[in-house]
């Protein structure tokens, strides 16, 4: 009898330790967003933030939806289509209650895309590579131009972009 409730013993404790797996938690699995810092057109080492900004993005309806809503900051993120190899922002700025002031500039940002796995929690990641813009001139264009100093969209520590305004 004592070997039959040895060996019980002894299978309840295999079971339970073969049946533990690791936790599944995703610390690191996230699309990185498109990081853009804003820098003064005549001292060009300078950040500047533009004043009252929206950034609205090109919804697949045709319209556009709001990202960002009347901020002044530096440094915006924000994300890029995975469904597609392009983006379309509208920025604006000077973008109160009354549109009539706000001055708007259309941004494209064409890329491909790089699906890369984490780990069984976190899936897959979309990079993007090969970031190239285009700026929709207009008779005023408050951005004056546009660096793209990392072309591979891989994180969100540093700036991918430069708007010089």
């Amino acid at each position: 009898m004592s070997k039959l409730i040895y060996i019980l013993a002894l299978s309840v404790v295999v079971f339970a330790f073969n049946s533990c797996e690791k936790d599944d938690i995703c610390v690191d699995g996230d699309t990185p967003l498109l990081v853009i810092r804003f820098y003064d057109a005549t001292i060009t080492t300078d950040l500047k933030a533009p004043s009252n900004l929206q950034v609205k993005g090109l919804l697949d309806t045709g319209e556009y939806g709001d990202i960002i809503t009347n901020t002044s900051t530096d440094s915006i993120q924000i994300p890029l289509r995975i469904d597609g190899l392009s983006t379309t922002y509208n920025l604006s700025i000077n973008a109160t209650t009354d549109a009539e002031n706000a001055n708007e500039d259309v941004l494209i940002f064409d890329y491909t895309t790089k699906e890369v796995f984490i780990s069984r929690a976190c899936g897959y990641v979309v990079n993007y590579e090969e970031l190239t813009n285009e700026l929709t001139t207009d008779t005023d264009n408050w951005i004056k131009n546009i660096e793209i100093i990392n072309t591979t969209v891989e994180d969100q520590t540093t700036a991918h972009v430069k708007i010089y305004h």
